[in-house]
């Protein structure tokens, strides 16, 4: 993930006046996690004033999770086991997020199918989540990156959640995720294969 997205510009803005305190990026990576579960609940109630909030929820989540790796860096306390912690809170919260929707997309359009393709979005992310980390036990940090485009990188994409829920879309968006976050998972495999096979042999 890029360090200079419009997102990081304007996170870095907010958090520079921190770096000098006691506050960690761990810290704020652990909020970000709660954040993400509280998002997970909210979008799973089913009410659609509950399903408004969790999408509120997860937009600051996303936010927080910008601001750990933001404040890492202005205060100097980057760390590899804050990095893998910053990727497994992101990875899960994302997860969380599309189960959630799911689960409470029930009585939707999908109806009884609705929990079943918000779990397969959720583990298509968890599985990116583990490819990625594979690639930098083996590479470094950093070995599975996909470079971002026009101020916006892939993880970005996860902006679309809050706005289709709150602008009507959330059972397409279902869909969307259902399909194209396992169809993501089998691109960075292949994307990714050689590198995967070069360790191995």
């Amino acid at each position: 993930m890029s360090h200079n997205t419009w997102i990081h510009r304007v996170v870095r803005l907010a958090v520079r006046p921190l770096a000098t305190t006691r506050l960690s990026p761990n810290h704020v990576t652990t909020l970000r996690l709660v954040a993400g579960f509280a998002a997970a609940g909210a979008l799973a109630h089913g009410d659609e004033v509950w399903r408004q909030w969790g999408a509120g929820i997860f937009l600051f989540s996303m936010f927080l999770d910008r601001a750990d790796g933001e404040l890492a860096r202005l205060s100097g306390k980057t760390s590899p086991w804050g990095h893998t912690y910053d990727l497994v809170s992101d990875s899960v919260s994302n997860a969380l997020a599309f189960l959630g929707l799911g689960v409470g997309l029930r009585d939707g359009m999908f109806g009884v199918w609705a929990s079943p393709m918000g779990f397969a979005a959720g583990a298509a992310i968890a599985a990116i989540l583990l490819l990625i980390v594979r690639l930098e036990d083996l590479h470094g940090a950093r070995a599975g990156e996909l470079g971002g485009v026009g101020g916006f990188d892939p993880d970005d994409a996860m902006l679309i959640l809050p706005l289709a829920v709150w602008f009507g879309g959330a059972d397409w968006l279902l869909l969307a995720a259902a399909v194209g976050a396992p169809g993501f998972a089998l691109l960075m495999l292949a994307k990714f294969r050689s590198l995967l096979r070069g360790a191995g042999s």
